[in-house]
């Protein structure tokens, strides 16, 4: 456990280098939550929805804060798959799945904290029906951060989900980019899904994407009672453990028949 502690604290240190991309995606990151909510109050203005637009606000902005959690990807392991330099990492004292999970969990940690931080105080800032809301209860503040911690568990194991498929294709790109379509979409970053039909959300709020942010952040908005909460975390709960046991037997058949170029 302390080795997989010291490679957690080797990736937070490495990620802390790149302050101007956490500058640059602050500001994108807050150019596109602008963008986003004057489009949503154009159509309210139009065609007032079940939802408040105040609710609306808050959920793009929560949106936007952690959007580096859902598509950070590790680069320096699509560069191994591809040239085969994954076989050094093979010879290390630790299980390959693990070593990465925690790799990628760091960059997505830390990335979402060092970019969530600004960008919800500015959002503070901001009048009514623009900038975030408080949550509705302490109660809820406390789930909404437990779905989200759950949420990242979530990520993790279906970004090593897709590095599994890498080594098999030696091509990330079309995994890479159904994912992030189905990832986008279905988790609620371009429309919210408490906006989608209802008989839809009863399909799309069961699925994995769902429980990244939509489900932590409806419970810190109220949309989802405070009584909703243990079902959608032992969802969470139950969807990580999928997850996670899916990527680790993919890996496992991708090691047996690993095949490095050049030996």
């Amino acid at each position: 456990m302390k080795a997989y502690f010291s490679v957690f604290r080797m990736r937070w240190r490495m990620e802390l280098q790149y302050r101007g991309a956490v500058i640059g995606g602050v500001l994108c990151q807050m150019f596109f939550g602008l963008i986003l909510i004057a489009l949503y109050r154009a159509l309210y203005a139009t065609k007032p929805q079940a939802m408040p637009i105040e609710s609306v606000a808050t959920y793009v902005w929560l949106q936007q804060a952690f959007f580096r959690m859902l598509l950070a990807s590790d680069a320096d392991l699509l560069d191994k798959i591809r040239t085969g330099s994954i076989a050094y990492d093979l010879c290390r004292p630790l299980q390959l799945y693990g070593y990465y999970y925690v790799r990628v969990m760091a960059q997505k940690l830390l990335g979402s904290l060092l970019r969530a931080t600004p960008m919800l105080v500015f959002a503070m800032l901001l009048p009514t029906g623009w900038g975030i809301q408080a949550p509705v209860s302490l109660a809820a503040f406390f789930a909404g951060v437990a779905g989200l911690l759950l949420g990242l568990l979530c990520v993790c194991a279906l970004e090593n989900i897709t590095m599994g498929f890498t080594m098999r294709t030696l091509d990330s790109r079309g995994v890479q980019a159904m994912l992030n379509l189905l990832m986008m979409t279905l988790s609620g970053n371009i429309l919210p899904l408490t906006l989608f039909p209802d008989s839809w959300q009863k399909v799309v709020t069961l699925l994995p994407y769902a429980q990244l942010l939509d489900a932590p952040i409806r419970l810190y908005t109220g949309q989802q009672p405070l009584s909703a909460a243990p079902r959608i975390l032992a969802v969470q709960c139950l969807w990580t453990l999928l997850l996670t046991c899916l990527g680790l037997l993919l890996w496992r058949q991708n090691q047996k028949r690993l095949v490095i170029q050049g030996g």
